[in-house]
């Protein structure tokens, strides 16, 4: 299944909502094991925490090697890019490691407070 983004979110990736909305798509296709891409073609804007929704929270009931395998993502822009492989190298050890998803989470919690 290939979604084009910019039909679905419009030229700005920079929302919660967004990411959710593309999460609601494409999760139940990955967890049952079929192959999706994700196109990017038209995509202006990225925000990290679109990227978090959309893509990290997947690593949470799906083995990030099952993820690269079964995840395209095409015609991100470098920027869009580099933020995607940041969020995908976070939400790993987030995802994986009770200890250090406590950790994080109480960190972003005292921040919060302040």
């Amino acid at each position: 299944m290939k979604y084009k983004v910019y039909e679905l979110i419009g030229e700005n990736c920079i929302s919660r909502n967004a990411g959710q909305q593309i999460y609601d798509r494409i999760h139940p296709q990955l967890q049952a094991g079929k192959s999706v891409e994700l196109d990017f073609a038209g995509v202006r804007r990225f925000l990290t925490v679109f990227f978090n929704i959309a893509i990290g929270q997947l690593l949470r009931d799906i083995k990030a090697e099952d993820l690269d395998q079964l995840l395209v993502v095409s015609n991100l822009s470098p920027l869009g890019q580099q933020t995607y492989d940041n969020v995908i190298e976070y939400a790993k050890p987030y995802y994986s490691d009770e200890q250090y998803r406590e950790t994080v989470d109480e960190m972003v919690l005292e921040q919060s407070a302040c």
